[in-house]
Protein backbone atom coordinates (compact mmCIF):
# COMPACT_ATOMS: atom_id res chain seq x y z
CA UNK A 1 0.00 0.00 0.00
CA UNK A 2 0.98 3.65 -0.52
CA UNK A 3 2.28 5.81 2.51
CA UNK A 4 1.98 9.46 2.99
CA UNK A 5 3.78 11.20 6.09
CA UNK A 6 1.68 14.11 6.69
CA UNK A 7 3.00 16.46 9.75
CA UNK A 8 1.40 20.31 9.70
CA UNK A 9 1.44 23.40 11.57
CA UNK A 10 -1.65 24.51 9.10
CA UNK A 11 -4.12 22.40 9.79
CA UNK A 12 -6.53 23.60 7.48
CA UNK A 13 -8.19 20.90 5.32
CA UNK A 14 -5.68 18.25 6.60
CA UNK A 15 -8.28 16.14 8.07
CA UNK A 16 -10.44 15.92 4.56
CA UNK A 17 -6.88 15.36 2.41
CA UNK A 18 -5.80 11.96 5.08
CA UNK A 19 -9.19 10.87 4.98
CA UNK A 20 -9.32 11.17 0.80
CA UNK A 21 -5.71 9.49 0.50
CA UNK A 22 -7.70 6.43 3.03
CA UNK A 23 -10.09 5.93 0.42
CA UNK A 24 -7.65 5.66 -1.99
CA UNK A 25 -5.87 2.45 0.07
CA UNK A 26 -2.97 4.64 1.61
CA UNK A 27 -1.31 4.13 4.89
CA UNK A 28 -0.76 7.73 7.27
CA UNK A 29 2.30 8.29 9.21
CA UNK A 30 1.97 11.37 11.26
CA UNK A 31 3.66 13.30 13.70
CA UNK A 32 2.64 14.78 17.12
CA UNK A 33 -0.59 17.52 17.06
CA UNK A 34 -1.28 16.20 13.19
CA UNK A 35 -1.55 12.80 14.35
CA UNK A 36 -3.79 13.84 16.86
CA UNK A 37 -6.29 16.04 15.10
CA UNK A 38 -6.31 13.05 12.11
CA UNK A 39 -7.09 10.29 15.53
CA UNK A 40 -9.74 12.80 16.75
CA UNK A 41 -11.68 12.87 13.31
CA UNK A 42 -11.03 9.08 12.89
CA UNK A 43 -8.86 8.73 10.60
CA UNK A 44 -6.34 5.39 10.65
CA UNK A 45 -2.87 6.87 11.32
CA UNK A 46 0.84 5.32 12.67
CA UNK A 47 2.88 7.35 14.69
CA UNK A 48 6.51 8.11 13.51
CA UNK A 49 7.54 6.57 16.86
CA UNK A 50 6.34 3.41 15.77
CA UNK A 51 8.50 3.32 12.54
CA UNK A 52 11.70 4.75 13.85
CA UNK A 53 11.75 3.09 17.10
CA UNK A 54 13.04 6.09 19.00
CA UNK A 55 10.79 8.48 21.26
CA UNK A 56 10.46 12.17 20.30
CA UNK A 57 12.83 14.06 22.31
CA UNK A 58 14.75 17.40 23.05
CA UNK A 59 11.16 19.78 23.11
CA UNK A 60 10.19 18.12 19.53
CA UNK A 61 13.07 19.31 18.29
CA UNK A 62 14.21 15.41 17.07
CA UNK A 63 11.07 13.36 15.57
CA UNK A 64 11.88 12.90 12.06
CA UNK A 65 15.14 13.12 11.54
CA UNK A 66 15.81 9.67 11.46
CA UNK A 67 17.17 7.31 8.57
CA UNK A 68 13.98 5.63 8.49
CA UNK A 69 11.97 8.91 7.40
CA UNK A 70 14.37 9.73 5.24
CA UNK A 71 15.70 6.37 4.01
CA UNK A 72 11.55 5.72 3.10
CA UNK A 73 12.29 9.50 1.55
CA UNK A 74 14.97 9.60 -0.55
CA UNK A 75 15.56 5.84 -1.87
CA UNK A 76 15.55 5.57 -5.37
CA UNK A 77 12.62 3.24 -6.54
CA UNK A 78 14.51 2.13 -9.85
CA UNK A 79 18.14 1.24 -8.05
CA UNK A 80 18.65 -2.02 -6.76
CA UNK A 81 21.42 -1.02 -4.39
CA UNK A 82 19.29 1.37 -2.72
CA UNK A 83 16.09 -1.17 -3.21
CA UNK A 84 18.58 -3.82 -1.41
CA UNK A 85 19.84 -1.34 1.08
CA UNK A 86 16.32 -0.25 2.55
CA UNK A 87 14.90 -4.07 2.33
CA UNK A 88 18.16 -5.24 4.69
CA UNK A 89 17.54 -1.98 6.96
CA UNK A 90 13.50 -2.49 7.09
CA UNK A 91 12.93 1.08 5.40
CA UNK A 92 9.33 1.35 4.16
CA UNK A 93 9.09 3.52 1.16
CA UNK A 94 7.36 6.64 2.06
CA UNK A 95 5.51 7.73 -1.34
CA UNK A 96 3.80 11.62 -0.83
CA UNK A 97 4.80 14.04 1.82
CA UNK A 98 2.42 16.79 3.07
CA UNK A 99 4.43 18.96 5.51
CA UNK A 100 4.19 22.88 5.60
CA UNK A 101 6.13 24.83 8.40
CA UNK A 102 6.51 26.34 11.70
CA UNK A 103 4.83 29.52 11.38
CA UNK A 104 8.26 31.66 12.00
CA UNK A 105 6.58 34.94 9.87
CA UNK A 106 3.84 34.58 11.46
CA UNK A 107 5.95 34.72 14.92
CA UNK A 108 8.51 37.03 14.36
CA UNK A 109 5.07 39.74 12.68
CA UNK A 110 4.10 39.90 16.68
CA UNK A 111 5.46 42.97 18.78
CA UNK A 112 6.66 41.32 21.46
CA UNK A 113 7.81 38.31 20.36
CA UNK A 114 10.80 37.19 22.02
CA UNK A 115 13.94 35.83 20.54
CA UNK A 116 13.73 32.24 21.84
CA UNK A 117 10.05 32.04 20.64
CA UNK A 118 11.52 32.81 17.15
CA UNK A 119 14.18 30.66 17.80
CA UNK A 120 11.67 27.68 18.80
CA UNK A 121 9.55 28.29 15.67
CA UNK A 122 12.48 27.61 13.23
CA UNK A 123 11.26 24.65 11.66
CA UNK A 124 14.45 21.62 10.78
CA UNK A 125 12.58 18.61 10.35
CA UNK A 126 9.83 19.87 8.10
CA UNK A 127 12.17 21.74 5.68
CA UNK A 128 14.50 18.69 5.62
CA UNK A 129 11.59 15.85 4.93
CA UNK A 130 10.61 18.43 2.01
CA UNK A 131 13.62 18.73 0.28
CA UNK A 132 14.51 14.94 0.03
CA UNK A 133 10.61 14.43 -1.09
CA UNK A 134 11.60 16.97 -3.85
CA UNK A 135 15.12 15.65 -4.25
CA UNK A 136 13.41 12.23 -5.01
CA UNK A 137 10.20 13.28 -6.80
CA UNK A 138 10.39 11.32 -9.00
CA UNK A 139 9.05 9.34 -6.71
CA UNK A 140 7.78 10.66 -3.73
CA UNK A 141 5.43 13.67 -3.81
CA UNK A 142 6.03 16.70 -1.70
CA UNK A 143 2.95 18.77 -0.84
CA UNK A 144 4.03 22.15 0.98
CA UNK A 145 0.72 24.05 0.40
CA UNK A 146 -2.96 23.17 1.73
CA UNK A 147 -5.03 24.90 -1.10
CA UNK A 148 -3.06 21.96 -3.41
CA UNK A 149 -5.02 19.30 -1.17
CA UNK A 150 -8.20 18.54 -3.70
CA UNK A 151 -5.51 18.92 -6.46
CA UNK A 152 -3.67 16.69 -5.60
CA UNK A 153 -6.46 13.96 -4.55
CA UNK A 154 -7.89 14.38 -7.58
CA UNK A 155 -4.85 13.43 -9.80
CA UNK A 156 -4.52 10.63 -7.63
CA UNK A 157 -7.63 9.45 -8.40
CA UNK A 158 -6.75 9.90 -12.05
CA UNK A 159 -4.06 7.19 -11.85
CA UNK A 160 -0.69 7.99 -12.87
CA UNK A 161 0.85 11.72 -12.07
CA UNK A 162 2.91 12.95 -14.42
CA UNK A 163 6.06 13.91 -14.72
CA UNK A 164 6.08 17.52 -15.06
CA UNK A 165 3.48 17.88 -12.21
CA UNK A 166 5.84 16.17 -9.93
CA UNK A 167 8.80 18.18 -10.85
CA UNK A 168 6.37 21.14 -10.91
CA UNK A 169 5.50 20.33 -6.82
CA UNK A 170 9.15 20.09 -5.99
CA UNK A 171 9.87 23.08 -7.62
CA UNK A 172 7.21 24.83 -4.98
CA UNK A 173 9.21 22.90 -2.52
CA UNK A 174 12.16 24.42 -3.29
CA UNK A 175 10.99 28.27 -3.54
CA UNK A 176 8.69 28.01 -0.54
CA UNK A 177 12.15 26.42 1.67
CA UNK A 178 14.24 29.27 0.18
CA UNK A 179 11.84 32.43 1.50
CA UNK A 180 11.38 29.91 4.66
CA UNK A 181 15.27 30.28 5.26
CA UNK A 182 15.32 33.92 4.07
CA UNK A 183 12.88 35.56 6.36
CA UNK A 184 14.83 33.62 9.24
CA UNK A 185 18.08 35.22 7.45
CA UNK A 186 16.91 38.36 7.56
CA UNK A 187 15.89 37.88 11.21
CA UNK A 188 19.19 37.04 12.20
CA UNK A 189 21.18 39.26 9.78
CA UNK A 190 22.35 41.88 12.27
CA UNK A 191 20.57 45.09 10.72
CA UNK A 192 21.63 48.53 9.88
CA UNK A 193 19.12 51.31 11.17
CA UNK A 194 16.59 48.56 11.63
CA UNK A 195 16.55 46.98 8.31
CA UNK A 196 18.74 43.55 7.33
CA UNK A 197 22.08 43.80 5.26
CA UNK A 198 20.15 41.50 3.06
CA UNK A 199 16.71 40.67 2.11
CA UNK A 200 16.03 37.28 0.24
CA UNK A 201 12.88 35.45 -0.17
CA UNK A 202 10.41 33.75 -3.16
CA UNK A 203 7.21 35.07 -4.75
CA UNK A 204 4.43 33.17 -5.30
CA UNK A 205 2.32 33.39 -8.67
CA UNK A 206 -1.24 32.71 -8.02
CA UNK A 207 -3.25 34.60 -11.37
CA UNK A 208 -2.14 35.03 -14.30
CA UNK A 209 -3.77 38.84 -15.50
CA UNK A 210 -5.12 39.90 -18.34
CA UNK A 211 -2.75 43.06 -19.14
CA UNK A 212 -1.29 45.18 -16.57
CA UNK A 213 -1.48 48.98 -16.01
CA UNK A 214 -2.23 49.61 -20.47
CA UNK A 215 -3.00 46.40 -22.43
CA UNK A 216 0.59 46.42 -23.79
CA UNK A 217 2.07 45.09 -20.67
CA UNK A 218 2.21 41.36 -19.32
CA UNK A 219 1.16 41.34 -15.96
CA UNK A 220 0.63 38.41 -13.06
CA UNK A 221 0.03 38.51 -9.48
CA UNK A 222 2.78 37.42 -6.81
CA UNK A 223 1.97 36.94 -3.72
CA UNK A 224 4.48 36.19 -0.17
CA UNK A 225 3.90 34.43 3.01
CA UNK A 226 3.04 37.49 4.70
CA UNK A 227 0.82 36.33 7.95
CA UNK A 228 -2.09 38.85 6.08
CA UNK A 229 -1.90 40.06 3.12
CA UNK A 230 -3.58 39.70 -0.86
CA UNK A 231 -3.14 36.15 -0.76
CA UNK A 232 -6.02 36.07 1.82
CA UNK A 233 -8.05 37.44 -1.29
CA UNK A 234 -11.45 35.52 -2.17
CA UNK A 235 -13.83 36.42 -5.18
CA UNK A 236 -17.05 35.82 -4.57
CA UNK A 237 -18.44 37.02 -8.19
CA UNK A 238 -17.57 39.24 -11.07
CA UNK A 239 -15.47 39.45 -13.74
CA UNK A 240 -11.18 38.53 -13.12
CA UNK A 241 -9.48 41.36 -10.87
CA UNK A 242 -7.10 43.50 -13.23
CA UNK A 243 -3.57 44.60 -12.33
CA UNK A 244 -5.36 48.22 -11.60
CA UNK A 245 -8.48 46.60 -9.51
CA UNK A 246 -6.04 45.15 -7.18
CA UNK A 247 -3.94 47.92 -6.79
CA UNK A 248 -7.12 49.74 -6.15
CA UNK A 249 -8.43 47.38 -3.64
CA UNK A 250 -5.46 47.09 -1.50
CA UNK A 251 -5.56 51.30 -1.37
CA UNK A 252 -8.90 50.71 -0.53
CA UNK A 253 -8.74 48.30 2.74
CA UNK A 254 -5.80 50.56 3.29
CA UNK A 255 -8.10 53.79 3.64
CA UNK A 256 -10.46 51.88 6.18
CA UNK A 257 -8.30 49.85 8.33
CA UNK A 258 -7.70 52.99 10.97
CA UNK A 259 -11.26 52.55 12.45
CA UNK A 260 -11.60 49.09 14.36
CA UNK A 261 -14.40 49.84 15.92
CA UNK A 262 -17.10 52.06 13.88
CA UNK A 263 -17.68 50.80 10.14
CA UNK A 264 -15.75 53.13 7.79
CA UNK A 265 -16.76 52.97 4.04
CA UNK A 266 -13.82 54.37 1.25
CA UNK A 267 -14.29 54.85 -2.48
CA UNK A 268 -11.33 55.01 -4.84
CA UNK A 269 -10.59 56.44 -8.22
CA UNK A 270 -6.67 55.29 -8.88
CA UNK A 271 -4.91 54.33 -5.58
CA UNK A 272 -6.57 57.33 -3.59
CA UNK A 273 -9.52 57.85 -2.25
CA UNK A 274 -12.70 60.34 -3.97
CA UNK A 275 -14.75 59.22 -0.72
CA UNK A 276 -14.14 58.60 2.59
CA UNK A 277 -16.72 58.67 5.63
CA UNK A 278 -17.44 56.63 9.38
CA UNK A 279 -21.14 55.73 10.35
CA UNK A 280 -22.99 54.35 12.65
CA UNK A 281 -23.56 51.26 9.72
CA UNK A 282 -22.26 50.21 6.79
CA UNK A 283 -24.91 51.93 5.22
CA UNK A 284 -24.41 54.98 6.52
CA UNK A 285 -20.79 55.24 5.94
CA UNK A 286 -21.58 54.49 2.30
CA UNK A 287 -23.92 57.02 1.66
CA UNK A 288 -21.82 59.71 3.69
CA UNK A 289 -18.74 58.84 1.59
CA UNK A 290 -20.49 58.26 -1.81
CA UNK A 291 -21.38 62.18 -1.36
CA UNK A 292 -17.89 63.18 -1.24
CA UNK A 293 -18.06 63.55 -4.98
CA UNK A 294 -20.47 61.23 -6.68
CA UNK A 295 -19.33 61.92 -9.97
CA UNK A 296 -15.76 60.53 -9.38
CA UNK A 297 -17.10 57.55 -7.65
CA UNK A 298 -18.79 55.94 -11.00
CA UNK A 299 -16.67 53.22 -11.99
CA UNK A 300 -14.96 53.00 -8.38
CA UNK A 301 -13.97 50.71 -5.97
CA UNK A 302 -15.71 50.57 -3.05
CA UNK A 303 -14.34 49.12 0.59
CA UNK A 304 -15.81 48.51 3.99
CA UNK A 305 -13.77 47.17 7.33
CA UNK A 306 -17.32 45.40 8.15
CA UNK A 307 -19.43 43.11 6.77
CA UNK A 308 -21.66 44.36 4.49
CA UNK A 309 -25.57 44.41 4.63
CA UNK A 310 -28.22 43.58 2.22
CA UNK A 311 -29.46 47.41 2.53
CA UNK A 312 -26.18 48.46 1.69
CA UNK A 313 -26.18 46.22 -1.25
CA UNK A 314 -29.24 47.31 -2.59
CA UNK A 315 -28.31 50.92 -2.06
CA UNK A 316 -24.90 50.56 -4.33
CA UNK A 317 -26.18 47.90 -6.81
CA UNK A 318 -27.62 50.34 -9.27
CA UNK A 319 -24.73 52.01 -9.98
CA UNK A 320 -21.63 51.40 -11.52
CA UNK A 321 -18.51 50.04 -9.76
CA UNK A 322 -15.68 47.84 -10.77
CA UNK A 323 -15.09 46.26 -7.23
CA UNK A 324 -16.59 45.83 -3.90
CA UNK A 325 -13.75 44.71 -1.32
CA UNK A 326 -14.76 44.08 2.08
CA UNK A 327 -14.44 41.57 5.30
CA UNK A 328 -17.48 39.58 5.24
CA UNK A 329 -20.92 39.60 3.13
CA UNK A 330 -23.98 39.07 4.46
CA UNK A 331 -25.83 35.94 2.25
CA UNK A 332 -28.45 38.64 1.46
CA UNK A 333 -26.26 41.04 0.27
CA UNK A 334 -24.39 38.77 -2.22
CA UNK A 335 -27.86 37.63 -3.63
CA UNK A 336 -28.42 41.46 -4.65
CA UNK A 337 -24.97 41.71 -5.81
CA UNK A 338 -25.57 39.03 -7.86
CA UNK A 339 -27.47 40.93 -10.21
CA UNK A 340 -24.70 42.93 -11.19
CA UNK A 341 -22.85 39.52 -13.08
CA UNK A 342 -19.45 41.79 -14.26
CA UNK A 343 -19.08 43.60 -10.64
CA UNK A 344 -15.98 42.55 -8.91
CA UNK A 345 -17.49 41.29 -5.33
CA UNK A 346 -14.04 40.35 -2.86
CA UNK A 347 -13.69 39.49 0.54
CA UNK A 348 -10.41 40.36 1.69
CA UNK A 349 -9.26 40.70 6.00
CA UNK A 350 -8.83 44.05 7.28
CA UNK A 351 -4.72 44.87 8.56
CA UNK A 352 -4.44 46.65 11.47
CA UNK A 353 -1.21 47.51 12.24
CA UNK A 354 0.23 44.09 11.33
CA UNK A 355 4.34 45.19 11.37
CA UNK A 356 6.69 43.84 8.27
CA UNK A 357 8.03 45.95 5.72
CA UNK A 358 6.79 47.50 1.96
CA UNK A 359 9.11 47.26 -0.63
CA UNK A 360 8.25 49.77 -3.58
CA UNK A 361 9.77 48.82 -7.16
CA UNK A 362 12.47 50.94 -8.55
CA UNK A 363 14.69 49.94 -11.94
CA UNK A 364 16.79 47.09 -10.15
CA UNK A 365 16.29 47.38 -6.63
CA UNK A 366 13.30 47.20 -4.31
CA UNK A 367 12.80 50.71 -1.87
CA UNK A 368 12.13 49.11 1.64
CA UNK A 369 11.05 50.56 4.05
CA UNK A 370 8.88 49.91 7.71
CA UNK A 371 4.93 49.17 6.67
CA UNK A 372 2.98 52.09 7.35
CA UNK A 373 0.73 52.04 10.83
CA UNK A 374 -1.54 54.55 11.50
CA UNK A 375 -1.37 55.79 15.13
CA UNK A 376 -4.57 56.79 17.22
CA UNK A 377 -1.95 58.57 19.98
CA UNK A 378 -2.83 61.92 20.63
CA UNK A 379 0.48 62.14 23.06
CA UNK A 380 2.40 64.30 21.03
CA UNK A 381 -0.66 66.00 19.47
CA UNK A 382 -0.15 69.87 21.15
CA UNK A 383 -2.35 73.26 19.67
CA UNK A 384 -0.69 75.81 19.23
CA UNK A 385 -3.15 78.50 18.73
CA UNK A 386 -5.27 81.03 20.60
CA UNK A 387 -8.03 79.21 19.51
CA UNK A 388 -8.83 75.48 20.70
CA UNK A 389 -11.36 73.15 18.72
CA UNK A 390 -14.59 73.15 19.55
CA UNK A 391 -15.84 69.31 20.72
CA UNK A 392 -17.32 68.88 16.94
CA UNK A 393 -14.12 70.19 15.35
CA UNK A 394 -12.16 67.96 17.30
CA UNK A 395 -14.14 64.89 16.39
CA UNK A 396 -13.83 66.12 12.57
CA UNK A 397 -9.96 66.80 12.93
CA UNK A 398 -9.10 63.11 14.72
CA UNK A 399 -11.30 61.61 11.39
CA UNK A 400 -9.34 63.72 9.09
CA UNK A 401 -5.98 62.88 10.56
CA UNK A 402 -6.97 59.08 10.01
CA UNK A 403 -8.69 59.41 6.75
CA UNK A 404 -6.12 61.77 4.96
CA UNK A 405 -3.00 59.42 5.63
CA UNK A 406 -4.72 57.22 2.47
CA UNK A 407 -4.54 60.10 0.04
CA UNK A 408 -1.58 60.59 -2.17
CA UNK A 409 0.61 63.45 -1.49
CA UNK A 410 0.72 66.45 -1.28
CA UNK A 411 -2.51 65.72 0.82
CA UNK A 412 -5.44 68.16 1.91
CA UNK A 413 -8.88 66.33 3.47
CA UNK A 414 -11.39 69.01 4.04
CA UNK A 415 -14.00 66.86 6.70
CA UNK A 416 -17.46 67.84 8.11
CA UNK A 417 -19.59 65.52 10.09
CA UNK A 418 -16.58 62.57 9.89
CA UNK A 419 -16.88 62.49 6.58
CA UNK A 420 -14.88 64.08 3.63
CA UNK A 421 -16.42 66.43 1.77
CA UNK A 422 -13.53 67.84 -0.29
CA UNK A 423 -10.02 65.55 -1.29
CA UNK A 424 -6.96 67.23 -2.84
CA UNK A 425 -4.47 64.77 -3.82
CA UNK A 426 -1.35 64.58 -5.35
CA UNK A 427 -0.61 67.92 -6.28
CA UNK A 428 2.94 69.31 -6.56
CA UNK A 429 1.95 72.44 -4.08
CA UNK A 430 0.33 72.13 -0.85
CA UNK A 431 -2.03 75.52 -1.64
CA UNK A 432 -2.96 74.17 -5.12
CA UNK A 433 -4.20 70.59 -3.10
CA UNK A 434 -6.24 73.20 -0.52
CA UNK A 435 -7.74 75.09 -3.41
CA UNK A 436 -8.68 71.77 -5.00
CA UNK A 437 -9.83 70.36 -1.76
CA UNK A 438 -12.43 73.23 -1.93
CA UNK A 439 -12.57 73.63 -5.42
CA UNK A 440 -14.04 69.66 -5.15
CA UNK A 441 -16.36 70.56 -2.09
CA UNK A 442 -18.25 73.38 -4.21
CA UNK A 443 -18.49 71.26 -7.24
CA UNK A 444 -20.34 68.91 -5.50
CA UNK A 445 -22.87 70.88 -3.33
CA UNK A 446 -20.74 70.69 -0.17
CA UNK A 447 -19.97 74.58 1.40
CA UNK A 448 -16.48 74.23 3.10
CA UNK A 449 -17.52 77.07 5.36
CA UNK A 450 -17.37 75.52 8.80
CA UNK A 451 -15.38 72.47 7.51
CA UNK A 452 -12.03 71.49 8.83
CA UNK A 453 -8.97 70.44 7.25
CA UNK A 454 -6.01 68.11 7.60
CA UNK A 455 -2.98 68.23 6.02
CA UNK A 456 -0.30 65.03 5.66
CA UNK A 457 2.45 67.18 5.85
CA UNK A 458 3.93 70.59 7.24
CA UNK A 459 2.69 74.08 5.73
CA UNK A 460 5.56 75.44 4.48
CA UNK A 461 4.76 79.07 4.54
CA UNK A 462 1.14 80.84 5.85
CA UNK A 463 -0.45 80.80 2.47
CA UNK A 464 -1.70 77.17 2.99
CA UNK A 465 -3.79 78.80 5.93
CA UNK A 466 -4.95 81.46 4.24
CA UNK A 467 -6.38 79.43 1.61
CA UNK A 468 -7.61 77.61 3.88
CA UNK A 469 -9.66 80.24 6.18
CA UNK A 470 -10.50 82.03 2.37
CA UNK A 471 -12.42 79.33 1.78
CA UNK A 472 -14.15 78.60 5.36
CA UNK A 473 -12.15 76.35 7.07
CA UNK A 474 -12.29 76.57 10.88
CA UNK A 475 -10.13 74.13 12.28
CA UNK A 476 -6.63 72.45 10.70
CA UNK A 477 -4.64 69.56 11.75
CA UNK A 478 -1.14 68.81 10.21
CA UNK A 479 2.59 67.48 11.83
CA UNK A 480 3.93 71.60 11.71
CA UNK A 481 7.71 70.91 11.84
CA UNK A 482 8.56 73.84 9.00
CA UNK A 483 10.70 76.41 9.79
CA UNK A 484 7.82 78.72 9.06
CA UNK A 485 5.92 77.16 12.12
CA UNK A 486 5.71 79.83 13.77
CA UNK A 487 4.41 82.39 11.00
CA UNK A 488 1.94 79.86 10.25
CA UNK A 489 0.75 79.54 13.81
CA UNK A 490 0.59 83.76 13.48
CA UNK A 491 -1.41 83.50 10.45
CA UNK A 492 -4.33 81.03 12.11
CA UNK A 493 -4.72 83.54 14.98
CA UNK A 494 -4.79 86.51 12.72
CA UNK A 495 -7.40 84.48 11.17
CA UNK A 496 -9.16 83.12 13.94
CA UNK A 497 -8.38 79.15 13.25
CA UNK A 498 -7.81 76.75 15.52
CA UNK A 499 -4.80 74.21 14.60
CA UNK A 500 -3.53 70.72 15.79
CA UNK A 501 -0.03 70.06 15.28
CA UNK A 502 0.93 66.18 15.74
CA UNK A 503 4.08 66.09 15.71
CA UNK A 504 4.12 63.16 12.64
CA UNK A 505 3.98 62.94 8.95
CA UNK A 506 1.94 60.69 6.67
CA UNK A 507 3.13 61.06 3.17
CA UNK A 508 2.08 58.32 0.98
CA UNK A 509 3.88 59.00 -2.34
Amino acid sequence: MPRALISVSDKRGVVAFAQGLVQLGWDIVSTGGTAAALKAAGVPVESVESITNFPEMLDGRVKTLHPMVHGGLLGRRDNPVHQRAMADHGITPIDLVAVNLYPFRATISQPDVSFEDAIENIDIGGPSMLRSAAKNHEFVLPVVEPFDYPDVLALLRAGEIPAETRRAYAAKVFAHTADYDGAIAGYLTPREKGLPARLGGSLERVSSLRYGENPNQRAALYVTEEPRGIRDLTQRQGKELSFNNILDLDGAMAAVAPWTNRPACAVIKHTTPCGLAVGASALEAWQKALATDPQSAFGGVVAFNTVVSKATAEEMVGMFLEVIVAPSFHEEALRVLSAKKNLRVVELPVSHGEQGLDYKCVRGGFLVQDRFQFDPSEEAWRVPTVRHPTEQEWSDLRFGWAGVASVKSNAIMLIRGEAAIGIGAGQMSRVDASFLAAHKARQQGHDPRGSVLASDGFFPFPDGVEAAAEAGVTAIIQPGGSIKDDDVIAAADRLGLAMVLTGSRQFRH
